[in-house]
């Protein structure tokens, strides 16, 4: 499956982003006129910016994908 771009991310949608290896699950909560989004994980709730996740560039392994209410 082909990863997404970040210019379709929507408020309230989930989403899943593999990079380096590491894969983080979160909701977009806020969409920021910079071209950033708030995000909150998943897993420990924690609230973050996207572009903390790929501050240190995309990896070969980068895949950003919408997360379906049935996966």
């Amino acid at each position: 499956m082909a990863g997404i771009s970040t210019d379709v991310l929507r408020t309230g949608k989930k989403y899943r982003l593999v990079n380096h290896g590491e894969v983080h699950e979160f909701t977009v909560e806020k969409i920021l006129a910079n071209g950033d989004f708030v995000v909150k994980d998943s897993l420990t709730l924690e609230r973050y910016h996207l572009n903390e996740l790929i501050a240190y560039g995309k990896g070969k392994d980068y895949l950003l994908e919408e997360i379906h209410p049935d996966e």
